[in-house]
């Protein structure tokens, strides 16, 4: 097993607003799809590489006190964290310094209510 996750979905009330804050966060725009009910925008990935989505049906509640997603920050997240507020959201962590081996995060509510996080294992 090389990750112990393949897939996440981050859940949203307003499936329109919700594309729109993360479209405008990542700084490009997430495929959409409808699957089974379920309305879906796809986060980047390459390959078999861990993958996810933000997802509207009738059994997605967003929450601020579920599990914690951790978005790949690149080499740093700067720019991606300064849109979190302008796209709808709001920063409650600021960007710091975990250690020299893990590197920075970052955490914010989306426009949502969901907590969601960014990780850079390294900072320009």
């Amino acid at each position: 097993m090389a990750n112990a996750i393949n897939w996440f979905e981050i859940p949203a009330a307003n499936f329109k607003r919700a594309v729109t804050f993360y479209s405008t966060v990542l700084g490009q725009e997430l495929p959409l799809t409808e699957m089974d009910g379920s309305q879906m925008a796809f986060f980047p990935y390459e390959g078999q590489n861990v993958g996810g989505c933000v997802k509207h049906d009738n059994d997605s509640k967003p929450s601020a006190d579920g599990t914690l997603a951790y978005l790949n920050g690149g080499s740093d997240f700067s720019d991606m964290l300064s849109r979190v507020e302008r796209a709808g959201g709001k920063v409650i962590m600021p960007k710091t310094k975990v250690s020299d081996e893990v590197g920075y995060i970052a955490m914010f509510m989306d426009s949502e209510g969901n907590k969601v996080a960014f990780h850079s294992p390294i900072s320009v």
